[in-house]
């Protein structure tokens, strides 16, 4: 049997491409509106997090 055919045979099958679309949309819209909403100073700091050295290393 080919996939086509077991995703026939299931049940309500057209809820799940609407549910993934649905998380996709509330997450990507989550984060434009987080990055639309933080300030340029916040911005500017995290952007060179990872390249400062400022931490005491862990040894």
């Amino acid at each position: 049997m080919k996939f086509i055919n077991y995703l026939k045979s299931i049940e309500d099958v057209t809820i799940y491409p609407m549910a993934s679309l649905l998380i996709f949309s509330v997450f990507f819209l989550g984060a434009a509106w987080l990055a639309f909403r933080t300030d340029k100073q916040t911005m500017d700091a995290m952007s060179h997090l990872p390249i400062e050295n400022d931490a005491p290393e862990n040894k």
